[in-house]
């Protein structure tokens, strides 16, 4: 502390030491730059960077429009040299760089950059290439109709303004904006600590709007989105999801997803080709393209042969043709997901109101606006009515001189230089009217011209009547804004140009899989793999098999299975939990792969294992109906699954080491039969079995003799038949006819004639004849048959060799294929 107040009399000295003309201020540089910064901050917030809420503009652009107006290149007057308005505005209003105003200018005038133009452009103003404008010396502008009406009644002092730079000009503030420029022409810009991205909208949407809340302030942001459907971007294309915009439009922040508009064609030579008609708002299309060509270069798009772009003046045409054997739809989402043909808009609702940067909802924006209105309209009036009493004080001053009109000539013709102020004595008139009287011509004296005058006398009172009533009825100036609006809606409105798809908010992953069946196979050690069921091609009863994949030593394959890539899987554990996963994130493996590990993909506790696993396409209806190695039965509604959980679910709750064999889905008519190791089973309705909760236990299914348990529970088919397989690799059908209907809880009946020769059942399955049949054994050699070709036959029987086997070698588990039109091999 001595130190620092030792360095500050160091300094004192050496300030004392100055000449007297000399002046030094000692400042804190921490304190100077806090001050300096945060100048420098608002200086580019207010007066740069952010639109005013109610006009739309940012100072540039209200200058150019501002200038434009005031030199009078309006749409009804020729096109001008841009680099007389660039000048115009640098020297008046705007002391910056000629290209940040040229630039701005520019914008104004492109037909994909604005929803609704401001400049009416001759020559190159740029292309959505990303080419820039000619030099400002070769273009010309002027300002359009509709910029017009940004301006409109500005001389009639609706709007306050401001000294210029020099304070030699005067310039607005805002302007008087009889539409709502903000949402209709959208803005962007980064400031300081804050950024600004507002999309544009649809002209007419958004003056339905203003109306709407105009009628009923009370109106909520949904029920302005009755109205306001949502962004309308210049450049079309498709906004997917409505989410994301209702969020920017009830909190002020959000996004939309917006996507190109695309048809897919078929060619003649049988290829198929994808032409893009509409791109995203702010995309270049050159870079777009280029974009996917490096994805074509790169291989991380495959199928793509040829890519070019024959856009012209009438629109956007860029083509992407493809090889003759993939799939479009893949492709297209591909695209969607890796490239420009898909971006999101992010919304910012922020703009300054008087001054002050506020982020704003849809409804507090168009307060904003209708309030600005308000103040116009009724500056308006007020200045439409001090004229109009200016006129009517003249007229009533020229009509006393009609009606003396000997003495006021007498009176002027005998005056040497003060004819003014003896009429003002005279007949008690102001100095206006007395000025007026003497600048009065001859003519005026005719009959007609008084006549004149009485008619303009009694109109400009009806006029005032009626402006006074304006200012003392808000409902009837509400009203003026409203026909304004209405008018303009009329004279500019539009089709929209983006539509609007509510079906999703994003681009999902398994939009780019191909939905395709596919066999997931879980070895006893928990390695798990899909595989495409065209690897398996079907072959006669009692072949060898074909190797289905390569297994660790005493590995052996326990469960397999049907499904498609866009199906959910079930994973249920020997803990009672369940774990949910999509098909197609399942590693993709060859026939002979060994798989992954199952714990790379889910979250398993030590000593959990997957036991048994179900596809499910959705949870709207229908149960989830349990039974496990013990016996026991349960039944849970679907949609108590229909949640995600990385840690899982408990599914049932377990007792005395039992463990979960089979799930089916369920709707609550289904005859359900189980069946056992030891050949038993049992057929019983599922209204047997009461609805419970997800962490229930059950209720008995089939009361188990010694040594056995329940290897499967499956549903009753009428068309179907139960097919079971043992150990040794024998197998037979049985007509579900023999199997009667008892009631849950009992015995069951005898299903098979297990002998030392067949060994135990290890799978049952209720199948029709086009089914298709895989078996496996522990060796991991699989072999695919068809269902039909397994006999027939009654319930106490052995059936016949459906898989050869030796001694070594034992069956472990069989799926049911439906048949996919294969030829046999």
């Amino acid at each position: 502390m001595s130190d620092e107040k030792n360095k500050i009399d160091d300094s004192m000295e050496e300030v004392n030491a100055l000449n007297d003309n000399e002046t030094v201020i000692l400042v804190d540089v921490m304190d100077e730059m806090k001050k300096s910064y945060l100048d420098y901050a608002m200086s580019v917030i207010v007066s740069r960077a952010l639109p005013d809420v109610r006009d739309g503009l940012k100072p540039v652009h209200r200058r150019i429009l501002y200038a434009m107006n005031e030199i009078n290149f309006t749409y009804d007057k020729q096109h001008r040299k841009s680099a007389r308005i660039v000048g115009e505005v640098i020297g008046k209003y705007h002391p910056h760089g000629d290209s940040s105003i040229y630039n701005a200018m520019v914008r104004f005038a492109q037909d994909f950059s604005m929803r609704y133009l401001l400049v009416d452009g001759h020559g190159n103003f740029g292309s959505i290439d990303g080419d820039g404008a000619a030099a400002m010396r070769y273009t010309e502008a002027r300002m359009t109709r509709l910029a017009g009406d940004l301006l409109k009644d500005i001389e009639k002092e609706t709007v306050d303004f401001r000294p210029n730079f020099d304070e030699t000009e005067k310039e607005p503030v805002v302007l008087p904006s009889r539409f709502p420029n903000l949402l209709v022409n959208g803005s962007n810009g980064i400031a300081v600590g804050m950024a600004t991205s507002i999309p544009p909208h649809n002209l007419g949407e958004i003056i339905d709007g203003a109306i709407k809340l105009i009628e009923d302030p009370e109106a909520d942001v949904f029920e302005l989105m009755e109205l306001i459907k949502g962004p309308d971007f210049p450049t079309g294309a498709e906004i997917i999801g409505i989410e994301g915009i209702k969020r920017a439009y009830r909190t002020g922040r959000g996004k939309a997803v917006l996507r190109s508009k695309t048809e897919i064609e078929e060619m003649k030579n049988g290829k198929s080709r994808i032409v893009v008609t509409e791109i995203p708002y702010q995309v270049n299309k050159a870079k777009m393209i280029e974009g996917i060509a490096e994805l074509v270069k790169n291989k991380r798009i495959d199928g793509i042969t040829d890519l070019r772009d024959e856009s012209n003046r009438n629109g956007i045409r860029v083509v992407i043709e493809l090889r003759r054997d993939v799939n479009a739809n893949i492709i297209l989402n591909q695209l969607f997901k890796n490239s420009q043909l898909q971006t999101t808009f992010s919304i910012i609702m922020l703009a300054l109101d008087h001054g002050e940067p506020k982020v704003m909802n849809l409804k507090q924006m168009l307060e904003a606006y209708i309030s600005h209105q308000k103040e116009v309209e009724r500056r308006r009036v007020i200045f439409d009515l001090r004229k109009a009493k200016d006129r009517a004080h003249i007229l009533e001053g020229l009509r006393i001189a009609i009606d003396n009109i000997d003495e006021v000539i007498r009176i002027i013709r005998s005056a040497y230089n003060d004819a003014e102020q003896r009429l003002m004595e005279r007949f008690g008139l102001s100095d206006v009217q007395a000025k007026s009287i003497v600048d009065m011509r001859l003519r005026r004296l005719q009959g007609l011209e008084r006549e004149k005058i009485e008619n303009e006398y009694t109109e400009l009172l009806k006029t005032i009547e009626y402006l006074n009533s304006l200012l003392e009825d808000e409902l009837k100036l509400m009203e003026i804004i409203k026909d304004d609006l209405l008018r303009i809606k009329n004279q500019y409105n539009d089709e929209r140009r983006s539509s609007i798809t509510f079906s999703a908010d994003e681009i999902e992953y398994e939009d780019m899989i191909e939905e395709d069946e596919v066999v997931i196979t879980l070895t006893h050690a928990g390695y798990i793999k899909r595989v495409s069921t065209g690897e398996y091609a079907s072959q006669k009863r009692g072949g060898r098999g074909k190797t289905g994949l390569s297994t660790r030593e005493e590995d052996f394959v326990k469960d397999i299975f049907t499904t498609s890539t866009h199906d959910f899987l079930l994973f249920f554990t020997n803990f009672g939990k369940v774990y949910r996963l999509k098909a197609y994130r399942i590693p993709d493996g060859s026939r002979t792969s060994k798989g992954t590990a199952i714990v790379n993909l889910l979250p398993l506790e030590p000593d959990e294992s997957v036991n048994a696993i179900v596809p499910i396409k959705n949870f709207e209806e229908g149960y989830l109906t349990f039974c496990t190695k013990h016996g026991v039965i349960k039944k849970t509604p679907l949609e108590q699954f229909d949640t995600s959980r990385k840690s899982g679910l408990i599914a049932i709750h377990l007792k005395d080491e039992d463990q979960l064999i089979s799930v089916r889905h369920t709707y609550g008519e289904n005859d359900i039969i189980v069946v056992t190791r030891n050949g038993k089973s049992i057929r019983f309705g599922e209204e047997d079995v009461r609805a419970m909760g997800r962490t229930a236990a059950g209720v008995r299914a089939i009361k188990l003799s010694e040594w056995d348990e329940v290897i499967e529970m499956d549903l009753i088919t009428e068309s179907g038949k139960l097919l079971v397989v043992s150990e040794n690799g024998y197998g037979k059908r049985t007509l579900l006819s023999q199997y009667r209907k008892q009631t849950r809880g009992g015995k069951g009946i005898m299903t098979y004639n297990s002998s030392q020769k067949t060994g135990r059942l290890i799978g049952a399955k209720v199948v029709d004849d086009g089914d298709d049949l895989m078996i496996i054994n522990d060796q991991g050699v699989l072999i695919r048959i068809k269902v039909d070709e397994v006999s027939v036959s009654g319930r106490i029987t052995s059936g016949v060799r459906v898989m050869k086997v030796d001694s070594e070698t034992k069956l472990v588990s069989i799926a049911k294929v439906h048949d996919d039109g294969e030829d046999e091999e």
